[in-house]
């Protein structure tokens, strides 16, 4: 056998073996049920909104898991503490008392003194970052916890106001939280480079509309928060699809599902089915042009929120989609063959998801008031916590997908 033959061999043997091999299963879901999820940090968690939104993707995605959600963020604070008292009440007080199985923190927008990299400054943060980390590790030896890169200071839609700029600084306090966080084996999240990335795409499409995604510079709006989220979910492993259902149209068999059951397939005089998702889609807000403009500026809706029907083989030009007797949209035949992302169009399924967004906003106010519950008090504490667990229950049982009927009527 010549050289050239036994190279040729062993690359075929090669591609074969490698082909034959098992594919490594997608890494799992960080969360499970029974996990309590504390979210810590300054003005920016305490605005209630990615935290929020992880609260109610995680419940739409994952409806059979029972997690609780504290955020405990405080406006003002630094790793050193705040208004809300010192680092050590802080910690004792607002994280530890939930006995916490997921702790976030989020800090740095403040510690950086909203000016040049300082290097005493740094050193601060470096030492009371560790300090966090140490008490949370006193608590439990083996705790979990996701950091959190500081979220920007908005220099792309308006000029620095600072020679150089202040989110340099918050960048390298980030790439140290990257950096400890990695050496204790915690998850990591950037909060930074994602959302500089989108406001450039979204400065550059419309300025006079991006500057209302940052109007102070510090805290982002709810649109921004939303690629905020998308950060710490991705570090979580959340997964892209929803569901996923491809048919054959010409013979109404189901070529493949994901994430989802279909049934009662009927394929003439109209393509119809019955479908039960396993989650429901993301409940984003996408009619708000602030969340339109965010989502073109990014991977948002392509990285987390596929909920797509793909029908093959289909005689007439286009369709109109009907779900649960709602018109959906008409779509062409090439749509539907190369495939229609449902979650984000009007469905059903995107309005109960909604109903779950309500929720969580109903519940991480009462948590709030119960979190801050300071005297004078204007409703006693114990029917603050009744409320909060009434609440729980009503947005467990929405997220609970239900049985849609699909139909495809030819449109021409």
């Amino acid at each position: 056998m010549n050289v050239f033959v036994k190279s040729s061999f062993a690359v075929a043997i090669t591609l074969i073996t490698f082909a034959l091999m098992p594919r490594a299963a997608a890494a799992p879901f960080a969360l499970k049920s029974g996990d309590h999820v504390v979210t810590y940090g300054d003005s920016i968690t305490e605005q209630k909104f990615y935290s929020n939104y992880v609260e109610a993707f995680t419940l739409t995605r994952f409806p059979q898991l029972t997690i609780d959600w504290t955020t405990a963020g405080w406006g003002g604070d630094k790793v050193t503490g705040g208004e809300g008292g010192t680092i050590d009440v802080r910690l004792q007080r607002d994280v530890l008392a939930y006995n916490p199985t997921m702790v976030t923190v989020m800090l740095g927008m403040n510690d950086g003194g909203y000016r040049a990299f300082d290097p005493a400054l740094f050193d601060i943060y470096a030492k009371g970052y560790q300090h966090i980390i140490d008490v949370i590790k006193a608590a439990n030896p083996a705790p979990r916890m996701s950091l959190l890169m500081p979220s920007p200071f908005d220099e792309v839609t308006r000029p620095p106001l600072i020679p150089g700029g202040y989110n340099p600084t918050l960048v390298k306090y980030g790439e140290f939280v990257r950096d400890l966080g990695q050496k204790n084996g915690f998850m990591v999240a950037d909060l930074n480079g994602p959302v500089v990335n989108m406001l450039q795409k979204a400065n550059a499409a419309d300025p006079a509309l991006a500057q209302t995604l940052m109007k102070d510079r510090v805290h982002a709006s709810p649109a921004c928060h939303l690629i905020m989220a998308e950060s710490v979910l991705k570090s979580w492993n959340f997964p892209a699809t929803v569901s996923a259902v491809t048919l054959n149209g010409a013979t109404g068999k189901l070529v493949s599902t994901d994430n989802t059951t279909v049934t009662n397939i009927v394929a003439s005089p109209t393509l119809a089915w019955d479908q039960l998702d396993k989650a429901l889609p993301l409940p984003v807000a996408f009619a708000d042009p602030l969340v339109q403009l965010v989502l073109k500026s990014s991977d948002f809706v392509n990285a987390l929120d596929k909920q797509t029907i793909t029908v093959t083989g289909l005689p007439a030009q286009s369709y109109a989609l009907v779900i649960d007797g709602q018109p959906i949209g008409t779509f062409t035949r090439a749509d539907l063959a190369a495939g229609v992302n449902l979650a984000t169009l009007a469905t059903p399924m995107l309005a109960q998801a909604n109903q779950v967004q309500s929720l969580t906003d109903w519940h991480v106010s009462v948590h709030a008031r119960l979190y801050r519950h300071i005297p004078p008090y204007t409703t006693p504490a114990s029917v603050l916590d009744d409320e909060d667990k009434a609440v729980v229950v009503k947005q467990r049982a929405a997220a609970i997908p239900v049985t849609h009927h699909f139909e495809l009527r030819a449109a021409n």
